[in-house]
């Protein structure tokens, strides 16, 4: 990467670890971030002092909660609710869904980087921020306050998508459509019918 500054290769570096690393985990190799970048394998210990500080910088892009949050305050809130939402958990599914694999990463890159932990729960907290504003205009709707209400949808998409959460992965098969459907009308598929009314004796 000749003529690039230290900042864009290193942001270029990152970039092309990041597919790899979700796709072989920490087996991925420097010959292949290499050849993925077009570098030679040696441009990446001039940028990083070793493999696992290159994997640690990709494993903290990856967790970014920035783009996320960006396009959650995209959304235009005059929009009807259910459709609001529906489009914050497409587009967090899909985020979520590419770092499915990297959930054990932290244990092997991270260690006891507490850190790290504290950015993701940052993250976490400024994600659910952003679908609670998203949901504010809706606040006298709701039986819940935004706050919970964010909280609640991202734990609907996170058993979604994580296999390990539930009885063995029993709602892998939640679309974006139920999972909206289940945060506002519950798990009732109908309606219970009104008991018949005793006519006066």
């Amino acid at each position: 990467m000749p003529a690039m500054a230290p900042q864009d290769r290193r942001a270029a570096l990152i970039a092309a670890t990041l597919p790899l690393l979700r796709e072989y985990g920490t087996a991925v190799s420097t010959r292949q971030i290499a050849e993925a970048a077009g570098v030679a394998e040696g441009t990446i210990f001039g940028v990083f002092p070793d493999k696992a500080s290159l994997l640690r910088a990709a494993l903290m892009s990856a967790f970014d909660p920035r783009p996320a949050v960006d396009a959650l305050a995209a959304i235009d809130t005059r929009i009807e609710l259910r459709a609001r939402l529906r489009e914050a958990v497409t587009m967090l599914r899909a985020g979520m869904s590419a770092n499915a694999n990297l959930i054990a990463a932290p244990k092997e890159l991270m260690a006891d980087d507490a850190e790290f932990r504290e950015r993701m729960m940052d993250g976490r907290r400024h994600i659910s921020a952003a679908i609670a504003l998203l949901v504010e205009p809706d606040r006298d709707r709701l039986r819940r306050s935004p706050e919970a209400t964010a909280q609640l949808l991202l734990m609907l998409i996170a058993v979604s998508v994580h296999r390990g959460f539930g009885q063995g992965g029993e709602f892998g098969d939640m679309g974006d459509e139920e999972i909206v459907s289940v945060l506002l009308d519950g798990l009732l598929v109908r309606p219970s019918p009104t008991p018949p009314t005793e006519s006066p004796r």
